[in-house]
């Protein structure tokens, strides 16, 4: 009786253990799996919005143009950016977000008010988050706006490099994502805990694995 109590007491030691390494890897495992999924999301995305506006330059005419040109306001050429892309995004006037959405860097501090990547209006997008904005142009080769999409809306994390990304819009509707013009150690530094993560936008385009 004696053995098989010792039988049983090393039977449940050694379950108790694998249990315990199963709860230290499967969220791990769990999260990994998680993250490459939204980076393939961020992917479908990428391809959906530039195809969109490849539509949009086609059929572009010399009044839509005229009316960028006189937009006197970064407000007023967005909105008129937004009535080209809306049909294709889904967007409604009525979807605007609200202000309790708080997005992240990657490294955890907080978008705030007045940086680059914060977008005053955001919008519902078919279970997505959009924000559109106009920035200033210094040289004829800058981009017009800027566009960020939190694929998975609501949905934590709301973070830079996770489930934000961001594209620069250029003249004649040509993209290029976030981090586009890094080198590859700058896109390593920045797409990991310890920088913003806006550069994953590109990294993740070229193949680049997420920092777990």
């Amino acid at each position: 009786m004696a053995k098989k109590n010792i039988w049983k007491l090393e039977y449940s030691i050694t379950l108790f253990v694998l249990l315990g390494l199963l709860m230290l890897f499967v969220p791990v495992k769990i999260e990994n799996y998680y993250q490459a999924s939204l980076i393939s999301k961020w992917n479908d995305v990428y391809n959906k919005v530039s195809y969109m506006f490849t539509v949009i330059n086609a059929q572009t005419n010399d009044e839509i143009l005229k009316s960028f040109a006189l937009a006197k306001t970064p407000e007023q050429r967005e909105k008129l950016l937004l009535q080209l892309v809306k049909p294709y995004l889904r967007i409604r006037y009525t979807d605007k977000f609200p202000r309790r959405y708080k997005p992240k860097y990657m490294n955890g501090e907080r978008v705030r008010k007045g940086d680059y990547f914060y977008f005053n209006d955001l919008y519902f997008a078919d279970k997505q988050i959009v924000g559109i904005k106009d920035i200033v142009k210094h040289r004829d080769n800058d981009p017009w706006f800027i566009m960020m999409f939190d694929i998975n809306g609501l949905i934590p994390p709301n973070r830079w490099g996770e489930d934000i990304f961001g594209i620069y819009i250029f003249d004649e509707g040509k993209l290029q994502p976030f981090g586009y013009n890094k080198t590859e150690e700058q896109l390593l530094e920045d797409c990991s805990q310890n920088g913003k993560g806006v550069g994953c936008s590109y990294y993740y385009r070229i193949g680049g694995k997420f920092d777990d």
